[in-house]
């Protein structure tokens, strides 16, 4: 909390407390009209309250505030604070009856008791009045400091869960990135020998990848049209493997725009698409479809399944609709770890649905504008 609020709320409380007295010295004065001098009965009556009610109450205020709420309160040792807390009283109300009797001795305020047993009871009588009153105003200084307190701690664990999220979205980030790395560099590997001029000009393209993956990746968002010309360049990069030029098919329609998305949110779709076409012979493959809405993005990515080829690891057969994936792993980049960032990102304002078949395995992904 900032420490103006904090400031303006203590200000509040002391506030209310002059308001009670003001309100205490006006019955006072109108029950005692018939006095020589009410303007000083008054001014009289106003020391009193401030030497027997105010000194006592603000001290144990901020004693209770400042040191027995930290040295006790939030250690949770609520019946040692308690004995303090009367043990601070006591005292701060024993001094202020001295103080108190320091002033009527003096003659500056009229006298209030006699001498001997009477002198003596009245004495007790006000120095528990005194720590009543210190008691409750160092509750309230608890009361106001457990609740500065609690949202102090509030603001600090929200704090500390968006650091949490941002480092746990990082991470599935770096899980992410050297994986289409990796495929990239074999691709362009085994064009080398081949082709050497097509292989410089993949080997840009690459370059151009990596820039994006260093430097765009960073930020929450970024402008769509990035994201698609990274598509398409990953895209091409994956051609190289195979002489077939209708192997993939990427269509796009909508215009991008000012819009902006989530880093790299479909290209592990797409790259498990690859990863799971064994068949480079097979027309239209791979099929990839981007949608640009006025409020969402819809990605469409379906490729086919040669019935004679076996994956290394089974595709998940679940029909699943919403924002879960379900299973760990479809090989390559796991379903786990794509629907955990997509959760994290989107924190269920996406729609994910699945869909398998013997010879077809599709994704429908909608995600929002950021």
């Amino acid at each position: 909390m900032k420490k103006s609020i904090v400031v303006l709320l203590h200000l509040g409380v002391w506030l209310i407390y002059f308001l009670m007295v003001a309100i205490v010295l006006a019955v006072y004065s109108r029950t005692d009209m018939n006095a020589i001098n009410p303007m000083a009965r008054t001014m009289n009556a106003f020391k009193n309250i401030f030497l027997f009610a105010f000194i006592p109450s603000v001290v144990c205020f901020y004693v209770y505030y400042f040191l027995l709420f930290r040295r006790y309160i939030q250690q949770r040792k609520y019946i040692q604070a308690l004995i303090a807390g009367v043990g601070v009283s006591v005292m701060v109300a024993v001094a202020g009856y001295i103080l108190h009797r320091y002033f009527i001795e003096t003659g500056q305020v009229a006298d209030m008791d006699e001498g001997g047993r009477k002198g003596r009871s009245t004495a007790l009588s006000t120095i528990i009045v005194m720590t009543i009153i210190g008691m409750i105003c160092g509750i309230v200084g608890w009361i106001i400091k457990g609740f500065v307190s609690w949202l102090n701690e509030m603001k600090l664990k929200e704090a500390l869960k968006e650091k949490n999220h941002a480092m746990e979205l990082a991470l599935v980030k770096l899980q992410l990135d050297p994986h289409l790395l990796f495929n990239t560099i074999n691709n362009i590997d085994s064009l080398i020998i081949t082709d050497a001029v097509a292989a410089s000009e993949y080997l840009n393209k690459l370059s151009d990848i990596m820039r994006f993956i260093l430097y765009e990746t960073k930020t929450d968002k970024i402008l769509l049209a990035k994201e698609l010309e990274y598509i398409e360049k990953y895209i091409d990069l994956q051609k190289i493997r195979t002489s077939n030029q209708n192997y993939v098919q990427l269509t796009i329609s909508g215009q991008a725009g000012n819009k902006h998305i989530a880093p790299m949110v479909f290209i592990p779709f797409i790259e498990n698409a690859f990863k799971h076409t064994s068949n480079k012979k097979l027309e239209n493959a791979i099929t990839v479809s981007i949608v640009i809405g006025n409020e969402t993005i819809q990605l469409i990515c379906e490729n086919k399944i040669d019935a004679r080829q076996k994956t290394k690891q089974p595709i998940n057969t679940n029909s699943i609709a919403g924002n879960s994936i379900g299973g760990n792993s479809v090989g390559g980049l796991g379903n786990g770890l794509i629907e955990k960032r997509l959760q994290l990102i989107y924190n269920n304002r996406h729609t994910l649905a699945i869909h398998k078949t013997d010879d077809l395995y599709s994704i429908n992904l909608n995600i929002p504008y950021e």
